[in-house]
């Protein structure tokens, strides 16, 4: 079982800037895909962006050139800097974990949600 923790939300102005980031521990066999999505208020959970084992990256139309994911390998974590934050940008961040087992079964873990709050 893969337990993930997040931490970095907060509030923030409009223009700012936070860094999230996420750390998975337990009995890790491989992680493949990690990502961050977000959930708004009344919306349906988002795709904000994700990375690759091999550090291919992919993101949001709404996070590009704004956002940058990284991971540490060795730390099995990911992170996620938002530059030039939106009160749009408000929502609670999911951290997500793709973990490869044995035989290649995939099994897909979701963090618990950080509050990001950018105010106008």
């Amino acid at each position: 079982q893969v337990q993930l923790v997040e931490s970095g939300g907060g509030l923030v102005h409009s223009g700012g800037s936070l860094r999230l980031s996420c750390a998975a521990s337990g009995r890790i066999f491989s992680i493949n895909a990690m990502g961050w999505y977000r959930q708004a208020p009344g919306k349906q959970r988002e795709l904000v962006a994700a990375i690759t084992s091999g550090g291919n990256t992919n993101y949001a139309e709404s996070a590009k050139g704004r956002s940058t994911i990284s991971r540490d390998n060795a730390k099995n974590t990911v992170y996620l800097q938002m530059n030039s934050l939106k009160p749009e940008d408000t929502a609670v961040y999911y951290c997500n974990v793709e973990e490869l087992r044995r035989g290649g079964i995939r099994a897909t873990y979701w963090g618990q949600g950080t509050q990001v709050t950018v105010s106008s």
